[in-house]
């Protein structure tokens, strides 16, 4: 299953356990569609993995971590004055927003393997 907007980084630690992690930024008009493939994500973890969500510590097979941030950014104009040795900032008012995403996931081998093949970790 492609994803179009996470793109999934993997790395995994001495005993097997795996995290996964993608980050996305998008304008406020794609960010309806990368709620959507988190929930594709998230929809197929909990059908493929049923009440085996939680900490891995605990003998959980899999658990998630999922933030959000909106972002404003305002352009400025810096202007050097020679004379004074000093640069003037003209701010113009705050652009479009960019949301980002964050989703992380940690799992046990099997979900690891599982996740990697449904998503084409390995395929990049």
């Amino acid at each position: 299953m492609s994803l179009r907007y996470l793109s999934f980084g993997y790395a995994e630690d001495t005993d097997g356990t795996g995290s996964m992690e993608a980050v996305a930024s998008t304008w406020p008009e794609r960010a309806p569609a990368v709620h959507a493939e988190v929930v594709r994500v998230l929809d197929w973890a909990h059908a493929q993995f049923p009440g085996r969500r939680g900490p891995l510590d605990e003998g959980f097979d899999w658990d998630y971590d999922l933030h959000g941030l909106l972002e404003y950014t305002a352009p400025q104009v810096l202007l050097y004055d020679e004379a004074a040795r000093a640069v003037t900032v003209l701010a113009d008012p705050p652009g479009k927003p960019r949301h980002t995403v964050t989703l992380s996931l940690s799992g046990s081998a099997e979900f690891c393997d599982a996740f990697r093949r449904e998503f084409g970790l390995d395929e990049e």
